[in-house]
Protein backbone atom coordinates (compact mmCIF):
# COMPACT_ATOMS: atom_id res chain seq x y z
CA UNK A 1 0.00 0.00 0.00
CA UNK A 2 1.05 3.34 -1.32
CA UNK A 3 1.91 5.97 2.16
CA UNK A 4 1.14 8.34 0.36
CA UNK A 5 -2.67 7.04 -0.88
CA UNK A 6 -2.17 8.43 -3.96
CA UNK A 7 -2.81 5.03 -5.54
CA UNK A 8 -5.58 4.11 -3.01
CA UNK A 9 -9.14 3.49 -4.78
CA UNK A 10 -12.20 2.94 -2.82
CA UNK A 11 -13.75 -0.55 -3.78
CA UNK A 12 -17.31 -0.25 -5.30
CA UNK A 13 -19.27 -2.07 -2.80
CA UNK A 14 -22.65 -2.81 -5.70
CA UNK A 15 -19.85 -4.33 -8.39
CA UNK A 16 -16.53 -5.59 -6.81
CA UNK A 17 -17.46 -7.44 -3.70
CA UNK A 18 -19.98 -10.45 -3.15
CA UNK A 19 -22.91 -8.13 -2.74
CA UNK A 20 -22.88 -7.90 -7.01
CA UNK A 21 -23.91 -11.65 -6.62
CA UNK A 22 -27.67 -10.04 -5.38
CA UNK A 23 -28.27 -9.02 -8.79
CA UNK A 24 -28.11 -12.29 -9.94
CA UNK A 25 -30.69 -13.56 -7.50
CA UNK A 26 -33.47 -13.74 -10.30
CA UNK A 27 -31.30 -15.50 -12.68
CA UNK A 28 -31.46 -17.98 -9.61
CA UNK A 29 -35.11 -17.66 -9.82
CA UNK A 30 -35.45 -18.65 -13.30
CA UNK A 31 -33.14 -21.98 -12.68
CA UNK A 32 -36.01 -22.75 -10.24
CA UNK A 33 -38.40 -22.04 -12.07
CA UNK A 34 -39.96 -25.05 -13.09
CA UNK A 35 -39.29 -26.27 -9.45
CA UNK A 36 -40.76 -23.27 -7.10
CA UNK A 37 -43.26 -21.43 -9.31
CA UNK A 38 -43.41 -17.77 -10.81
CA UNK A 39 -44.40 -16.26 -7.55
CA UNK A 40 -41.13 -17.08 -5.86
CA UNK A 41 -39.40 -16.17 -9.18
CA UNK A 42 -41.04 -12.79 -9.16
CA UNK A 43 -39.51 -12.31 -5.99
CA UNK A 44 -36.22 -13.33 -7.07
CA UNK A 45 -36.90 -10.48 -9.55
CA UNK A 46 -37.63 -8.31 -6.67
CA UNK A 47 -34.48 -8.91 -4.94
CA UNK A 48 -32.30 -8.32 -7.75
CA UNK A 49 -34.43 -4.97 -8.20
CA UNK A 50 -33.57 -3.79 -5.20
CA UNK A 51 -30.15 -4.57 -5.54
CA UNK A 52 -29.93 -2.37 -8.84
CA UNK A 53 -31.97 0.51 -6.73
CA UNK A 54 -29.60 0.59 -4.01
CA UNK A 55 -26.46 0.83 -6.18
CA UNK A 56 -27.85 3.80 -8.57
CA UNK A 57 -28.51 5.84 -5.41
CA UNK A 58 -25.30 4.82 -4.11
CA UNK A 59 -23.76 6.51 -7.14
CA UNK A 60 -26.15 8.91 -7.57
CA UNK A 61 -25.43 10.32 -4.04
CA UNK A 62 -21.44 9.71 -4.52
CA UNK A 63 -22.04 11.92 -7.63
CA UNK A 64 -23.94 15.07 -5.97
CA UNK A 65 -21.36 15.12 -3.15
CA UNK A 66 -18.17 15.21 -5.34
CA UNK A 67 -19.67 17.74 -7.73
CA UNK A 68 -22.30 19.92 -6.01
CA UNK A 69 -20.05 23.19 -6.02
CA UNK A 70 -19.53 22.67 -9.74
CA UNK A 71 -21.75 24.67 -12.62
CA UNK A 72 -23.29 21.30 -14.47
CA UNK A 73 -23.77 19.70 -11.27
CA UNK A 74 -27.27 18.29 -12.07
CA UNK A 75 -26.19 17.04 -15.54
CA UNK A 76 -23.44 15.40 -14.18
CA UNK A 77 -25.74 13.83 -11.43
CA UNK A 78 -28.85 12.74 -13.69
CA UNK A 79 -25.95 11.62 -16.02
CA UNK A 80 -24.62 9.17 -12.99
CA UNK A 81 -27.94 8.03 -12.46
CA UNK A 82 -28.98 7.32 -15.64
CA UNK A 83 -25.86 5.06 -16.67
CA UNK A 84 -26.06 3.20 -13.49
CA UNK A 85 -29.52 2.45 -13.35
CA UNK A 86 -29.64 1.33 -17.04
CA UNK A 87 -26.34 -0.65 -16.88
CA UNK A 88 -27.69 -2.09 -13.72
CA UNK A 89 -30.66 -2.97 -14.89
CA UNK A 90 -29.23 -4.58 -18.52
CA UNK A 91 -26.35 -6.21 -16.73
CA UNK A 92 -28.00 -7.61 -13.69
CA UNK A 93 -31.82 -8.35 -14.86
CA UNK A 94 -33.09 -7.88 -18.12
CA UNK A 95 -29.92 -9.65 -20.00
CA UNK A 96 -28.93 -12.65 -17.47
CA UNK A 97 -32.76 -13.12 -16.84
CA UNK A 98 -33.70 -13.77 -20.07
CA UNK A 99 -30.46 -15.53 -20.81
CA UNK A 100 -31.04 -18.34 -17.88
CA UNK A 101 -34.64 -18.36 -18.89
CA UNK A 102 -33.68 -19.70 -22.60
CA UNK A 103 -30.95 -21.68 -21.14
CA UNK A 104 -33.62 -23.37 -18.78
CA UNK A 105 -36.43 -23.37 -21.74
CA UNK A 106 -33.96 -25.15 -24.48
CA UNK A 107 -32.67 -27.67 -21.88
CA UNK A 108 -36.40 -28.49 -20.96
CA UNK A 109 -37.35 -28.51 -24.47
CA UNK A 110 -34.36 -31.15 -25.23
CA UNK A 111 -34.49 -33.19 -22.23
CA UNK A 112 -38.09 -33.92 -22.78
CA UNK A 113 -37.56 -35.55 -25.95
CA UNK A 114 -35.80 -38.13 -23.56
CA UNK A 115 -39.05 -40.03 -22.41
CA UNK A 116 -37.74 -42.01 -20.31
CA UNK A 117 -36.32 -39.44 -17.86
CA UNK A 118 -39.00 -39.00 -14.96
CA UNK A 119 -40.93 -35.17 -14.78
CA UNK A 120 -38.97 -34.52 -11.66
CA UNK A 121 -35.60 -35.46 -12.56
CA UNK A 122 -35.94 -33.37 -15.86
CA UNK A 123 -37.31 -30.31 -13.52
CA UNK A 124 -33.89 -30.83 -10.80
CA UNK A 125 -31.55 -31.61 -13.95
CA UNK A 126 -32.31 -28.21 -15.98
CA UNK A 127 -32.35 -25.92 -12.59
CA UNK A 128 -28.65 -27.47 -12.62
CA UNK A 129 -28.32 -26.86 -16.46
CA UNK A 130 -29.71 -23.04 -15.39
CA UNK A 131 -27.34 -22.61 -12.02
CA UNK A 132 -24.15 -24.34 -13.47
CA UNK A 133 -25.00 -21.59 -16.48
CA UNK A 134 -24.88 -18.36 -14.03
CA UNK A 135 -21.22 -18.38 -13.50
CA UNK A 136 -20.33 -18.20 -16.81
CA UNK A 137 -22.17 -15.46 -18.16
CA UNK A 138 -21.77 -12.63 -15.47
CA UNK A 139 -19.04 -11.42 -16.74
CA UNK A 140 -19.42 -11.90 -20.73
CA UNK A 141 -22.82 -9.80 -19.86
CA UNK A 142 -21.11 -7.34 -17.99
CA UNK A 143 -18.53 -6.51 -20.90
CA UNK A 144 -20.95 -6.63 -23.71
CA UNK A 145 -23.22 -4.35 -21.56
CA UNK A 146 -19.98 -1.94 -20.80
CA UNK A 147 -19.37 -2.00 -24.91
CA UNK A 148 -23.16 -0.79 -25.78
CA UNK A 149 -22.90 1.64 -22.84
CA UNK A 150 -19.77 2.98 -24.12
CA UNK A 151 -21.57 3.38 -27.96
CA UNK A 152 -24.67 5.04 -27.17
CA UNK A 153 -25.53 7.01 -23.59
CA UNK A 154 -22.07 7.14 -22.42
CA UNK A 155 -21.21 9.45 -25.52
CA UNK A 156 -23.25 11.92 -23.72
CA UNK A 157 -21.38 12.25 -20.14
CA UNK A 158 -20.86 15.78 -19.23
CA UNK A 159 -17.75 17.25 -18.40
Amino acid sequence: MDVNNEHVRAVDLYRETPIRYLGYANEVGEAFRSIIGSKWVNFSYGVATLYVLADTTDKSIAAYKTSKNEKNHIKKVTYTTADTLIWQLMASVVVPGLTINRVCAVSNFCLHKIHKLPIANRKWLVTGIGLVTIPFIIKPIDYYVDVVMDKSLRKYQPE
